[in-house]
């Protein structure tokens, strides 16, 4: 036998004794310390599950410093937030003496989709007496999710016209017996889909909803447009979830498709002459429908309805020459013995109808649904439905006190004002804004001659400037977010001035103070402004 088939040979024998060493160390393993895990075969996604992992020293020997790790399912919501939890030997109580057995739990809840297989993990190693080699066992357990008890829909049309607005609502709800925290709903949207509003306002089109109770739900409104050919059809999915460790877990999905058609009717809509109108708290709207033939073939009595949509219109303001309002459904509809138009419309032929109807002057702003808000207008004329989105301007408060009292700066002199003495005096302004992010927000009025600016601001680091020409002082504010001074604190600048007054009657200290900014949300700029302020004066 030559040299290199002896060592061949050799080769062959040292992997089959490891081979065989292995396999009878992890045959030893398991006769000598049976490992299982116990819990139910199915359970309902968010229900509370117990899995009790027990195990039995099965040899002759004691089995030292055990350790167990058990690995929870993806997707399982614990107490500690820990996915594998690592026992010790302490937390196991010490070595396993022969025929000993111990059992141990573990709690979860585990979220997924229906008919979801969720598999723990349990892993024990140990070191039999009288042995330094570290022995390890493993076993598993599967659990099958069955009813997922959370609803999520997505409503919208079957069939849109091609670049004509519509809304998308998705709806969910949850039935879980406690509350769920921090999901996600993930919205994929066909790349032909051009958002023009959401409500709320989402990042990236994913919407974190930071606790959903049982019994309780919630809505994503979006409205927008698609692009394409006549009979082309695009898929709408939405997804809640949980994210963990990076990793996105669904628990519902809903899909549903759309249809871009061809309309036989043009629709469009104007409202105080425009067809981009943005508008704005206390407005009248005067608003045009214009429907046009573009068909082929001739539409006869045919009917008009405008259904108005939105907590922003005063409904009872709603004046209607030709046609007939309903107040219950909020709509007005026009039919062809009114509009001779809608009695016959010939290929090319366009017809119109109005209407009037007042904003709201202002409304409360609870929370953030409350902001980017949006008159709609859902326009039908025979088969063909059309959605008119009109965005609503913010609106904002300035506020100006005069303090006498030293609230930001210490203030002296004789209050109410004595003529030929100086009294100094803080003068505070305070921004408030509703319903919109607004942008470049600026606040300033114009103080009387006899007024000195004595340059103290506040806060120190609020751009404050004075123009000692004009006498005019300027605070730039710069952002002011949606419920500034409702949802949340309003922006305050403070500046202390003195006077010294000649005359025995109320001394003017500042003019009007006017406050412009840019909305975020129309595009619009928008300004207010309070009354000039006074102070008393006595001999």
């Amino acid at each position: 036998m030559s040299r290199k088939t002896i060592f061949i040979l050799i080769f062959f024998i040292i992997i089959a004794a490891i081979l065989g060493f292995t396999w009878f160390q992890m045959s030893y393993s398991k006769e000598v310390l049976k490992l299982e895990i116990l819990g139910p075969s199915k359970a309902d996604t968010g229900e509370s599950i117990t899995y009790t992992v027990k195990f039995k020293n099965n040899g002759n020997v004691r089995l030292e410093n055990p350790e167990l790790y058990f690995t929870f399912p993806d997707g399982a919501i614990t107490e500690n937030g820990q996915k594998v939890v690592r026992l010790d030997s302490t937390a196991l109580k010490g070595d396993i003496y022969p025929g000993e057995e111990r059992s141990f739990q573990f709690k979860a809840r585990l979220m997924g989709r229906t008919n979801e297989i969720k598999e723990a993990q349990a892993r024990m190693t140990f070191q039999p007496s009288g042995l330094k080699t570290k022995n390890e066992v493993k076993t598993s357990f599967t659990i099958i999710l069955g009813n997922v008890p959370i609803s999520l829909n997505i409503q919208m049309p079957d069939q849109v016209a091609n670049n004509k607005v519509f809304t998308i609502n998705i709806n969910y709800t949850s039935n879980v017996s406690y509350p769920l925290n921090d999901l996600t709903i993930k919205v994929q949207l066909p790349p032909e889909f051009t958002l023009v509003s959401q409500k709320p306002k989402g990042i990236d089109n994913e919407w974190n909803i930071p606790v959903l109770n049982e019994m309780s739900g919630g809505n994503i409104q979006l409205i927008g447009s698609l692009s394409g050919q006549d009979k082309d059809k695009k898929v709408f999915k939405a997804e809640l979830g949980i994210w963990q460790n990076g990793n996105f877990v669904s628990l519902k999905e809903a899909v549903r498709n759309v249809e871009i058609i061809a309309p036989s009717i043009y629709l469009s809509q104007t409202i105080n002459n425009s067809d981009a109108y943005a508008a704005s708290p206390g407005d009248q709207l005067h608003y045009q429908i214009l429907f046009t033939n573009i068909g082929q073939d001739a539409l006869k009595d045919i009917v008009l309805i405008s259904r108005l949509s939105g907590n922003y219109l005063d409904l009872n303001s709603v004046r209607v020459p030709i046609g007939n309002y309903q107040q219950g459904d909020n709509s007005i509809i026009w039919d062809s013995s009114q509009i001779p138009e809608l009695n016959y419309l010939a290929p090319g032929q366009t017809g119109k109808v109005e209407f009037w109807v007042n904003v709201n002057k202002r409304w409360a702003i609870n929370s953030q649904a409350d902001i980017n808000p949006v008159i709609k207008n859902t326009v039908t004329i025979g088969q063909n439905t059309q959605e008119f989105i009109t965005k609503i301007n913010s609106s904002l408060v300035a506020e100006q006190k005069i303090y006498n009292e030293s609230k930001y700066f210490i203030n002296s002199g004789p209050y109410p004002l004595k003529v030929g003495q100086k009294t100094y005096l803080t003068v505070e302004w305070t921004a408030k804004n509703y319903y919109n992010d607004m942008e470049g927000v600026i606040m300033k009025a114009v103080l009387s001659p006899n007024v000195n600016f004595e340059n103290k601001i506040y806060p120190e680091d609020m751009k404050i400037s004075y123009d000692a020409g004009t006498q005019e002082v300027t605070c730039t504010i710069g952002s002011l977010k949606a419920g500034a001074g409702f949802l949340s604190e309003a922006s305050k600048c403070a500046f202390q001035v003195s006077i010294i007054p000649e005359l025995n009657e109320d001394a003017l200290i500042t003019g009007a103070l006017e406050i412009t900014g840019n909305d975020q949300w129309t595009g619009k700029q928008i300004s207010a402004q309070t009354e000039p302020s006074y102070v008393p004066v006595f001999e």
